[in-house]
């Protein structure tokens, strides 16, 4: 007889989904020694996930530069000259479809568009986002929008064509926010997320980390999306790029196990939610990755760029995901044609 003991512990149920931390709750969960934290938002995690349901959103820059924002990461505002971010106009919905198809090709289950705008204006260029909408659908896809702030007639007509989510993040705490940006307020953006929930789109909502924010607001950040009901469908964790010529181009980077903390402590508050690691993925190494998949993270932008800035190659996330054991098929498009 072996004289090593096998304890067994009944798996418990799963906590009940929340609407009302604190941020006292929400920053101590964030400040847990980095294993416990981990292994706490891998329970979580496995309760109400399928651990190996690893989305791929393809995202692409449908209306690029001119922004009247002045959002102090943003190459694409107008404020920031420096940048040298060239000024394009709206593409056309059939070059659109084409990158959408061949994203579907490399295996993106979502079609993420994204414009520089204020805020969209009723007309042509709003209807061609609506038959974009309606082709990615029309593609087997998920489509996602960023197109600024929406009225709520906005938002309906939307819904009407199908779109799956609206993302319109929080960048950062609300004391902190007035440091980023001054042209919208966090209300507005508040209140565009009512307008999205209220069509019936799914709401993604995130924020940015490494902006000169202190752990206070990446947890003040957390609560206002926590204690919404229902949670974000979908929740961005993106990690500053400091890109030239903006406000923030030397901010250093951050520390990739604070992105870990923050994808953990999203998973645990929000246990549901896409939690999605997105911009500044590129600098992490794939021991990084994982850790952050370890956490919670369940989604990955999968292709060679974001809106303006560098993203991992396809065929380098592909093998990562092979790697852990997520299904990926083989790439065969690195970009339309």
């Amino acid at each position: 007889m072996s004289d090593s003991v096998v304890f067994l512990t009944p798996s418990a149920p799963p906590a009940p989904i929340r609407h009302d931390w604190t941020l006292a709750e929400i920053q101590a969960i964030h400040d847990m020694p980095l294993l416990d934290l981990v292994h706490r938002a891998g329970v979580v995690h496995r309760a109400h996930n399928d651990p190996a349901d690893i989305q791929r959103a393809a995202l692409l820059s449908i209306k690029t530069g001119g922004c009247p924002e002045d959002c102090a990461y943003c190459p694409q505002s107008a404020h920031h000259k420096g940048a040298n971010l060239p000024r394009e106009r709206l593409m056309p919905v059939e070059a659109v479809l084409k990158e959408a198809a061949a994203a579907k090709a490399n295996g993106a289950h979502r079609f993420c568009m994204g414009a520089a705008w204020r805020k969209p204006k009723d007309g042509p260029d709003f209807d061609a986002v609506l038959e974009m909408v309606r082709g990615v659908r029309g593609l087997g896809m998920e489509a996602c929008v960023t197109l600024g702030m929406l009225t709520q007639s906005q938002a309906q007509r939307l819904a009407e064509a199908g779109l799956t989510s609206y993302n319109h993040n929080l960048d950062t705490g609300p004391d902190f926010y007035g440091d980023i940006i001054s042209t919208r307020t966090y209300d507005d953006r508040l209140q565009t997320l009512e307008h999205v929930r209220q069509a019936g789109i799914g709401v993604c909502c995130g924020g940015i980390v490494g902006m000169g924010e202190r752990v206070r607001d990446r947890a003040e950040m957390l609560l206002v999306l926590a204690n919404h009901a229902p949670h974000p469908e979908s929740v961005p964790i993106n990690a500053l790029v400091a890109v030239k010529g903006t406000p923030l181009e030397d901010r250093p980077p951050i520390d990739p196990l604070d992105l870990v903390r923050m994808c953990a402590t999203a998973r645990i508050v929000m246990p549901k939610a896409r939690v999605r690691l997105s911009a500044g993925r590129k600098s992490l190494t794939r021991e990084a990755q994982i850790l952050c998949f370890l956490a919670g993270a369940n989604s990955i932008f999968y292709g060679e760029r974001l809106l303006t800035t560098a993203n991992n190659e396809a065929d380098a996330d592909a093998e990562l995901l092979r790697d852990i054991g997520v299904p990926v098929p083989e790439v065969t498009l690195a970009a339309a044609e």
